[in-house]
């Protein structure tokens, strides 16, 4: 085994994770994480964890989809009861094949969404991390051979995340102490309130509130979004290709939207529920060791000199104690890039232009 999978491996279960004797783990591999699973049950098993190992395959959830008649039972009991006891769900995806859920009808897959929201929300209270093991499927979704996606991945996997971490916690000080953020792009100036949030230091630890391996983030929970935004980086969602998304917002919802590609896809979104329409998150990518776009969110939304907004459900690590954010059974991450001719703003200060940030050099 590569050598670089065990290392992946030990990121996730110590600095992520942060897993310690007599933890129970839920470990949810993906069909073509197999070598990863492995080294993961390893490291569990030296550190004395509890490990329940599950099968997370798109292929087998689509077939139930398919063959189910969409009048799904509410949160089943079994998964409630195993989710009540974990302390961590591991998270390890690796798909053979990136589209398998396209064939799955859109209302389908809503209601299945739909019917799941308190099995979500105990996942989410654990100590959750994803992350992805480098398949041939994601290389060709990258548009790269196989030896050079594993590249990619462990130069963003394997890094000084304690480093990184104190580079991100300057974009979240100047985010906790603002009122108000300001985003202008080519066809893009949005504004959104950021008043009593707190923003998150995504550096790949539960420890930051943060829960996806690789990671490079600040993110927070915006408010009363005013304006219109477009997103110029593609992405796949569900197996449906998107592409060149613009939305309007208006009273804090989205009131138009429009998409080059996959407009059908996009308005399954934003009609799940009513929360579909509002957003959920800001997030700035500060993790340079990602170069390139990948049309894997887990990835893309991470880059430095990008900047992403999801429609749908807020984190409650960005929400004062007791107060609720935007609820939705979806939370869909888009990204535009912001590396020319844009600029991000709080309270009226210049933070980020053309991608650079006021600290760093060519600002």
């Amino acid at each position: 085994m590569d050598q670089r999978v065990h290392d992946h491996a030990e990121v996730l279960v110590d600095w992520s994770a942060r897993i310690e004797a007599g933890d129970d783990v839920v470990l949810r591999v993906d069909d073509g994480a197999h070598e990863l699973a492995v080294a993961v049950a390893e490291a569990l098993g030296e550190r004395g964890a509890n490990l329940l190992a599950t099968y997370a395959s798109d292929e087998i959830e689509a077939a139930y989809l398919r063959g189910h008649d969409g009048d799904f039972e509410e949160n089943p009991g079994f998964e409630v009861a195993m989710l009540e006891r974990a302390d961590a769900v591991l998270s390890l995806r690796g798909a053979s094949n990136t589209a398998e859920r396209a064939a799955v009808a859109g209302e389908t897959r809503a209601a299945y969404r739909k019917s799941r929201a308190a099995i979500r929300e105990l996942r989410m209270d654990t100590d959750w991390v994803s992350t992805q093991h480098p398949t041939r499927a994601h290389a060709q979704q990258a548009g790269m051979g196989i030896a050079e996606y594993r590249e990619f991945v462990y130069d963003a996997v394997l890094r000084d995340w304690e480093s990184l971490a104190e580079e991100i916690a300057r974009l979240k000080d100047l985010l906790d102490s603002g009122s108000e953020v300001r985003l202008v792009a080519d066809d893009t100036d949005l504004t959104m309130s950021i008043e009593g949030r707190t923003a998150v230091n995504s550096a790949a630890s539960v420890a930051y509130d943060s829960h996806n391996l690789p990671s490079g983030e600040v993110f927070t929970a915006p408010a009363d979004p005013e304006g219109e935004v477009s997103f110029d980086v593609p992405m796949t969602h569900d197996g449906a290709r998107i592409r060149d998304v613009h939305l309007t917002f208006e009273d804090g919802a989205v009131v138009d939207w429009s998409a080059e590609v996959g407009e059908q896809a996009l308005e399954s979104i934003l009609t799940t529920d009513e929360g579909a329409r509002r957003l959920g998150e800001l997030g700035v990518g500060m993790n340079r060791g990602i170069d390139r776009f990948t049309d894997s969110i887990l990835f893309d939304e991470k880059m430095g000199d990008t900047v992403h907004l999801a429609v749908g459900r807020a984190y409650d690590a960005c929400l004062p104690e007791g107060e609720s954010g935007n609820e939705s059974a979806v939370h869909v991450d888009m990204i535009t890039d912001v590396s020319e001719d844009s600029r991000l703003e709080i309270d009226g200060e210049v933070i980020q232009r053309d991608g650079r940030f006021r600290w760093e050099d060519g600002f």
